[in-house]
């Protein structure tokens, strides 16, 4: 029987994010399962959106048997801590070594994690498990759609297959789709050519959904490249915000000749940067956008939705900044959401005063982001929650979410999700396990910055993105950069970097 070494290890690093990911955030998951070992990762790792579920589904199918090693990720944040990332890739090596004759190793990553102590976090996983495994057994990775590849990740494993979706509703998909892919290195008992190339700029993420031009027609496009020739092709369009010099958007294609594999990834290279002036759009003030979303949601049946994009914990802010906020009380919005706001003092403080009670809080506002304090007011709380539910929509798929004690809070006709754990408002169920049903709302300000677009577009009169402040800024040339690499544009269009510090 053919026997398959698994597992999973995903973090999306901002290097200029206020906090750190932990070894106990790995634990906890925020908004991924929580972290699993061995065969409890083929219990768990099953009928959700994420890739190594994918990956399992279609091995079973295929009858492989599987030896799973460990499973976990975080919320995007600053660096993964070194103790994190060893003992983590301690118990995924390990688990490799124990599981006897392998066939080949199947991994899960991100593609943007940085730790504390090397800039290519799954550049190094990779080189460690080829270590472990020897030159000739297939390594075959699923990685997102928002992957810093470097040449390290391309060199270890036989195949880096990403998501094509953003929103990322395709997650297990592409798991299956890398299961697939192994199978034809196994038929065809060969190696395939790689190409890879790295672009000239970097995309700011708002730009980047797949529901919009150009991002759409490029995938698919490169869809139609994808043949017997040229069986995976993949665009990633990068994590702006990681200072290592490998950031950006790159192109990786593995064909049955090198000349096939070349002409191919050169083909959705200059497509690519041919609509570099595309990668564009209007951001809104945080006052202009809630004046513009009040006006729209005086004529509008379908509630305005504005993305906190700056704060959004799927890009590593913490989502407690209060700009968004301020402007909806300020400007006396009407029937107005906002979530999550993440501050464990303050749903406990709700806890304690219970139902119906006037509480005054310093709310949010505590990850020190420049231009951004807690919002000190009384607020009613209004409902509370332990914070346990199901994100059904499509992009967590089902996924069991774990918020901590939780509360709607109100201030004037404004209510606030406020939670004791982070995870990215990508879902309507995040609204209502707190009491809130977001299709009766006029206007709902999530803390994301796309993904939330896969469950709430349908629901929406309107989207508006907003730049409040946040860890995550929208224009991506307004990061302090110094390590990028030489004569990379630090936006579409935008000045080269210097590459001084490299």
């Amino acid at each position: 029987m053919t026997r398959i070494a698994v597992g999973g290890f995903l973090h999306e690093t901002n290097t200029f994010a206020p906090t750190k990911a932990t070894w106990d955030d790995f634990v906890h998951g925020g908004g991924w399962p929580a972290m699993t070992f061995g065969a409890d990762v083929l219990k768990v790792m099953r009928g959700i959106n994420v890739g190594l579920a994918g990956f399992i589904e279609e091995a079973e199918m295929k009858g492989w048997e599987l030896a799973p090693t460990i499973a976990c990720g975080a919320s995007p944040s600053a660096h993964v801590t070194e103790d994190a990332f060893e003992r983590i890739v301690k118990i995924m090596i390990d688990g490799i070594k124990a599981a006897g004759r392998l066939d080949a190793v199947y991994l899960d990553l991100h593609g943007a994690m940085v730790t504390e102590h090397l800039d290519d976090g799954e550049g190094e996983i990779l080189a460690r498990v080829r270590k472990v495994i020897g030159p000739d057994l297939p390594l075959v990775v699923s990685i997102d759609l928002h992957a810093n590849v470097t040449p390290a990740m391309i060199a270890h494993a036989d195949a880096l297959i990403a998501y094509r979706t953003y929103p990322h509703v395709d997650m297990a998909d592409t798991g299956r789709a890398s299961a697939q892919h192994l199978d034809l290195l196994f038929q065809s008992g060969r190696r395939l050519a790689k190409a890879f190339r790295q672009l000239p700029f970097l995309i700011p993420i708002s730009w980047q959904c797949t529901f919009d031009e150009p991002t759409r027609g490029i995938y698919a496009k490169l869809a139609a490249l994808q043949s017997d020739a040229v069986p995976s092709l993949s665009f990633a369009p990068g994590f702006p915000a990681a200072d290592f010099p490998d950031c950006g958007a790159s192109v990786f294609a593995y064909g049955r000749t090198q000349a096939e594999a070349d002409a191919a990834a050169d083909q959705v290279a200059a497509l690519v940067i041919g609509h570099e002036n595309d990668f564009d759009g209007t951001i809104y003030s945080p006052d202009d956008g809630v004046q513009l979303a009040m006006e729209i949601a005086r004529d509008a049946t379908r509630p305005v939705i504005i993305a906190d994009t700056q704060d959004n914990p799927g890009a590593g802010g913490d989502s407690d900044t209060t700009g968004m906020l301020r402007a909806l009380v300020r400007n006396n919005a009407k029937r107005a959401a906002i979530g999550v706001i993440y501050d464990p003092a303050s749903a406990q403080a709700a806890h304690q005063a219970g139902v119906g009670a006037t509480v005054q809080l310093a709310l949010g506002g505590k990850s020190g982001i420049e231009g951004d304090a807690p919002y000190e007011a009384s607020f009613v709380v209004e409902r509370l929650s332990e914070g346990r539910f199901i994100a059904p929509g499509p992009y967590f798929g089902g996924r069991e979410m774990e918020m901590g004690p939780s509360a709607c809070l109100r201030i004037g006709d404004v209510r606030v999700v406020v939670s004791s754990h982070k995870a990215q408002l990508a879902d309507q169920a995040m609204y209502r396990y707190v009491g809130i049903e977001p299709t009766q709302q006029a206007i709902l300000v999530v803390k994301s910055s796309v993904h939330f677009r896969a469950d709430f577009q349908p629901i929406a009169e309107r989207l508006l993105i907003c730049a409040a402040p946040g860890a995550m800024p929208a224009d991506t040339a307004s990061l302090p950069w110094t390590r990028l690499r030489k004569g990379v544009r630090v936006k579409p269009n935008g000045q080269p970097s210097s590459g001084h510090d490299n």
